[in-house]
């Protein structure tokens, strides 16, 4: 990486650490609530990135991951008076361990059959959360309406400069993005890393990979176990954000969803992967804007994610790679 690069990607890092900042003053409270769900999906969206961005391993069940963190946290704070702060790391490292066990097995298939086992998965976690009523409530789930260990308000009520008064939403949006960016740094070093290189070398040609000297089933099964940490905790911030869990909030589609976002931000992208995050929550919205009608927004939602795709097949990422390459080759030609 050219200086110039680097000091470019710090630049805009540092830019996007400001506009973070700087966006609950000029936004409206409920504004900041899906602020803050974007900030939510952009941290399982990197680490679905760990997975299938750089090792190349199709994973349709992260979902399942961020109910394990939600439904930690729900558990955590609504019958043990947790705070919910603490339970957002021990359910990172609870979904990070049900990954790495699940991962181990399972990474001995490969390709689409692993893609289908993933999906099972997914498919089976509604039914599981059901099964297991006496903890997770059922298909009532739990409520934190009332649970004292939600921090915000009215402990945080605070008056920001400028005299914006900072909301729970306010203190959700800083929350969630403080931790994506410090997710995101982690994320960046994984990438520069050579445990992030082997991955790549992994993706791009297995048996090259392995005879290079690089342990398959270590590297896949940690790659495994990372990503489902982000999503746990993502799953951790949805609970605390929605105040409940229940076991229809984790269907087939969210992990689903978190693939169409990974794609619509670029495989093996970091920053442009926030763009990902925001189609999530915003795409549905415009498409329910233009029609109500049965069946039309999911018919407008398709549409608009195919033309994405045909016009930005490698994603968001791709476009931004496209357009300051050559800048930078002008600038700093090789010898």
């Amino acid at each position: 990486m050219t200086a110039f690069r680097y000091a470019l990607r710090v630049f805009g890092f540092v830019l996007f650490v400001a506009i973070v900042v700087y966006l609950p003053f000029r936004i409206s409270d409920f504004r900041a609530s899906e602020f803050a769900l974007i900030g939510i999906y952009f941290i399982a969206i990197l680490g679905l990135n760990v997975l299938t961005g750089y090792t190349g391993v199709i994973s349709l069940g992260h979902g399942a991951f961020m109910a394990l963190g939600a439904y930690t946290t729900a558990i955590l704070v609504a019958d043990h008076g947790m705070r919910d702060l603490w339970t957002i790391p021990l359910a990172g490292l609870l979904a990070a361990a049900a990954g790495a066990a699940f991962g181990l097995p399972a990474l001995r298939l490969s390709g689409p059959y692993l893609a289908l086992t993933t999906f099972g998965v997914a498919v089976a976690t509604p039914i599981v959360i059901k099964k297991f009523d006496g903890l997770t409530g059922g298909s009532g789930g739990i409520n934190l309406f009332e649970a004292e260990g939600i921090t915000g308000l009215p402990e945080f009520i605070v008056t920001l400069p400028g005299g914006k008064v900072l909301s729970f939403n306010d203190w959700l949006y800083y929350l969630a993005w403080t931790i994506a960016l410090v997710l995101f740094a982690v994320a960046w070093a994984i990438h520069h890393s050579h445990f992030g290189r082997s991955l790549r070398a992994i993706r791009d040609n297995e048996i090259a990979a392995a005879a290079s000297g690089v342990w398959l089933a270590s590297h896949k099964t940690l790659a495994f176990s990372i990503s489902a940490f982000y999503a746990g905790v993502a799953g951790s911030l949805l609970a605390i954000w929605a105040f409940s869990v229940q076991p229809g909030a984790f269907p087939v589609d969210r992990s689903i969803a978190l693939l169409v976002g990974l794609a619509v931000g670029g495989l093996g992208s970091l920053a442009p992967l926030a763009a990902g995050a925001a189609f999530l929550v915003f795409l549905p919205q415009l498409a329910q804007g233009i029609s109500k009608a049965p069946g039309v927004p999911a018919v407008i939602y398709g549409a608009v994610l195919i033309a994405l795709m045909i016009v930005l097949p490698m994603g968001v990422g791709g476009l931004l790679r496209w357009i300051t390459g050559p800048l930078t080759s002008r600038l700093y030609p090789r010898s």
